[in-house]
């Protein structure tokens, strides 16, 4: 059976996820691998999602520290599995998003697929946003064909919704196209302003969020952006919903307790992906969570309060870890490459039409 390699780097900025899966007629988690991401590089690429001196030089050092990363993690992941890297048909490398602008006809990722490649001995497939937004479409999110793939036979109306940095649900009904679109943000502001208040990467299990009270008047001004009003397909990134908007937003009320502001911050995901969810599908049986709001446990139990008629549940439920959903996708997407399989779904990006998505650095 064909093996492949997904490197998964997210907005999240937390690490490197990579998954070993076989592909058939059906993908097989084997088995996985996480590097957490140094301050520095982290620091970084952060800086880099907005406009600054020498970016092109700046850029160029960080993707390849990127690299560095990924390599390693990969070839420790081969040596515990006992693997040659000739029993590897391909890697799937989403690479490092720094700009998201499908709107001005751009989104780029970095991750140097030539030095990977290089690194690991194995051919490498990346860069697979672009020709999606080549051809007219958002370029994101790019998941929810996998997700067809994984839990599509049901007969039963579910929607798989992945919480990472930002949140993008997919839309799974019997004989209908999928469809997906990002909702808002998932874990970046949460994340942002545990950052900003406490010096915490982000907060476990929802806990400080928890401890706060949602503030009606500071969740009306961050809903009434006019993203939260738009129709699929849509995305987002940290163009848009990043500490400086927040922090304005803040600003403009009295002052605030700050764990009410993070409680409020859970309410704006979770409020903004069921009223995306209950517009979109408005009969949902089950929706199943990945990513690493999976693990936040008060976004989870709001979720379920909201959708009182639907089973709420990660997708371990259906025997996949919701930590590796997105880098099983894009070892997937690399499947899809190297058969000449369309990649991207119109109905959920916008595309003119199905692409195979991804350029192809042999080893």
């Amino acid at each position: 059976m064909p093996l492949y390699l997904g490197v998964m780097s997210g907005t999240s900025l937390d690490g490197i996820d990579i998954a070993l899966i076989e592909q058939d007629q059906h993908t097989r988690l084997l088995a996985t691998q996480y590097r957490p991401m140094p301050p520095q590089l982290r620091d970084e690429l952060l800086a880099l999602c907005a406009s600054g001196a020498d970016e092109l030089a700046r850029a160029a050092i960080a993707e390849q520290r990127w690299v560095e990363l990924a390599a390693a993690g990969i070839n420790e992941l081969l040596r515990q599995q006992g693997l040659s890297a000739q029993q590897i048909r391909a890697i799937g490398s989403h690479g490092q998003t720094v700009r998201h602008e499908p709107a001005r006809g751009f989104t780029i990722q970095i991750g140097n697929p030539a030095l990977l490649a290089e690194l690991t001995d194995i051919g490498v497939v990346a860069d697979f946003r672009r020709r999606d937004v080549a051809a007219g479409g958002q370029g994101a999110p790019l998941v929810p064909a996998f997700h067809q793939a994984l839990f599509g036979y049901s007969e039963r109306h579910i929607a798989v919704l992945n919480v990472g940095g930002f949140s993008n649900l997919s839309l799974l009904s019997p004989g209908q196209d999928v469809l997906g679109f990002d909702s808002g943000p998932g874990n970046v502001l949460l994340d942002a302003w545990i950052q900003h208040c406490k010096g915490q990467s982000y907060d476990r299990d929802g806990a400080w969020a928890a401890s706060g009270q949602v503030q009606p008047a500071l969740l009306a001004r961050l809903l009434a952006d006019p993203f939260f009003a738009t129709q699929g397909p849509k995305s987002t990134g940290r163009e848009l919903f990043n500490l400086g908007w927040l922090l304005g937003q803040v600003q403009a009320l009295p002052a605030m307790a700050a764990e009410d502001v993070q409680a409020t911050l859970v309410e704006l995901t979770a409020s903004s992906i069921v009223s995306a969810l209950r517009q979109a599908q408005p009969s949902t049986d089950a929706l199943l969570v990945c990513g690493g709001g999976a693990h936040n446990a008060l976004l989870m139990r709001r979720l379920a309060e909201l959708l009182a008629d639907t089973l709420v549940t990660s997708t371990d439920a259906q025997g996949i870890d919701p930590d590796w959903v997105e880098a099983m996708a894009f070892a997937w997407l690399a499947h899809c490459a190297l058969e000449g399989i369309a990649g991207n779904r119109p109905s959920v990006t916008g595309a003119r039409g199905p692409r195979v998505l991804g350029a192809i650095y042999p080893a």
